[in-house]
């Protein structure tokens, strides 16, 4: 009812809507304690390692103690553990999965959903899992987020370009080639991520161009297709326009930030976090990862659960109180880093974010494939826009692509096989499917790997 009557009104109150709600929503996000929570993280960002230790062991008995108390399921989980005293107690605590959380929700959740703000993860394998978070708890993780961007300039108010997963736009934009849509109060525009077609992206450039945005903050796949077609045309993208850029949702591998810095002549700063709450990662002026010891614990485990420097990921976070995430196994890989940056943040370095455990491809030969090494089968290829690994079954694989036609030949071809050959043996079956487009999802992500069979993989 809500999208018919905003899409029955012409552009201009559309934008007003859309100013609206970020007004109200806004309100809820930088209301309360929102200040305070900024000025403490802005004056803690040059703690010692043994501070932050401090930091985290409080808070780590504070959620521990709150969670047994106010939630049937963690109070029932941790029957007869008592002696929880620091973070290194952490391994006498049972590591929790999505689907237990999913599965008792109503009993993890501490507040009632009336009290507190709601979020949905994005859900794509089976049910999203809704979360319920304090005020309190989401004013902080967004001062903790502008506390990271503000290093680089950023503040609310600021022209901002933001490639995000809301789907704005009407039949009578797209015949007026207009992708976007504007807030008006906060200087932000919307720039659509449903409607990245070739035919489509001058318009989103030249729409850059004019409206001078200081900051990027969205999907990095989308800002790489815009990049990517702005280069390839020759079009140049004026320097100075763009302080920054700060993507979300997506894994960011090295070709695709060389892409975006290079055609927008801007620095890319990366951050990693959840819709459902988990602790923040994020990069500082030297362009190197930090786990954030203030809002979280960080756990790297290999598959027996003992502590690795590769393996994946399991979190337990400080700002989820009205849903408790303790041990929480967030089916994400990171790789962490024996090095000390000298910026000044003393918190541990991370190598790599590796990406979702379930962006892989699975071979009965060679085992599992990850995003990082999909993405890698289009090395020395000429001619594919973009494409997608479909697994349906264990035996095959279907390939779709997005060619150029006047560059894509019989040779580009056989060096895709190839380059997939090398990564799941000679037993695959390797259909290649030349579509029109890809669509992203319904969360307005596009998904590289879709992997239908995790349920027949042990």
């Amino acid at each position: 009812m809500k999208d018919k009557i905003y899409k029955s009104f012409p552009p201009f109150f559309q934008n007003c809507l859309i100013s609206l709600f970020n007004f109200l929503a806004y309100k809820k996000r930088y209301g309360g304690l929102y200040h305070n929570y900024l000025k403490g993280f802005e004056k803690n960002r040059n703690l010692t390692f043994k501070e932050l230790q401090e930091i985290q062991d409080l808070r780590f008995i504070s959620l521990i103690q709150h969670a047994k108390k106010e939630s049937l399921f963690y109070r029932e989980l941790y029957v007869g553990i008592s002696d929880i005293s620091n973070v290194k107690d952490i391994i006498g605590l049972p590591i929790v999965s999505k689907e237990q959380i999913r599965k008792n929700i109503d009993s993890v959740y501490t507040i009632p959903k009336s009290k507190g703000i709601t979020s949905k993860t994005g859900g794509t394998t089976g049910k999203s899992i809704e979360v319920i978070f304090t005020h309190h708890n989401m004013q902080e993780r967004f001062a903790m987020l502008d506390n990271f961007r503000s290093q680089f300039g950023y503040r609310l108010g600021k022209r901002t370009a933001w490639f995000s997963g809301k789907n704005l736009l009407t039949p009578k934009d797209l015949k007026k080639n207009l992708f976007w849509k504007t807030d008006y109060l906060y200087k932000v525009r919307y720039y659509s991520t449903f409607h990245i077609k070739r035919d489509y992206l001058k318009y989103y450039i030249e729409d850059l161009i004019k409206f001078k945005p200081e900051y990027f903050v969205g999907f990095p796949s989308t800002m790489y297709e815009i990049a990517k077609y702005g280069i390839e045309n020759k079009i140049n993208f004026p320097k100075g326009i763009v302080k920054a850029i700060f993507p979300t949702a997506e894994t960011v591998t090295n070709p695709t930030r060389n892409l975006i810095e290079s055609f927008f002549k801007a620095n890319l700063y990366d951050q990693y976090a959840s819709s459902e709450g988990a602790p923040f990662i994020l990069e500082c002026k030297n362009k190197n990862l930090h786990l954030e010891m203030q809002s979280g614990v960080f756990e790297v485990l290999d598959n027996n659960d003992q502590p690795a420097k590769e393996g994946r990921l399991v979190v337990t976070s400080f700002t989820t109180q009205g849903t408790p995430l303790i041990r929480y196994n967030i089916e994400d890989r990171i790789k962490l880093s024996d090095e000390i940056c000298d910026c000044g943040n003393n918190n541990p370095m991370v190598k790599q974010i590796l990406g979702r455990i379930d962006d892989y491809i699975f071979s009965k030969e060679t085992g599992k494939i990850n995003l990082g090494n999909v993405s890698n089968t289009l090395k020395d290829v000429k001619g594919i826009i973009k494409f997608q690994a479909l697994q349906e079954n264990l035996e095959s694989i279907t390939l779709k692509i997005v060619i150029d036609n006047d560059v894509f030949s019989e040779k580009d071809k056989k060096q895709f096989l190839m380059n997939w050959r090398n990564r799941v043996g000679n037993l695959m079956k390797l259909d290649i499917e030349i579509v029109d487009d890809i669509p992203v999802e319904k969360s307005g992500k596009f998904r590289m790997v879709k992997n239908n069979i995790k349920h027949l993989i042990s």
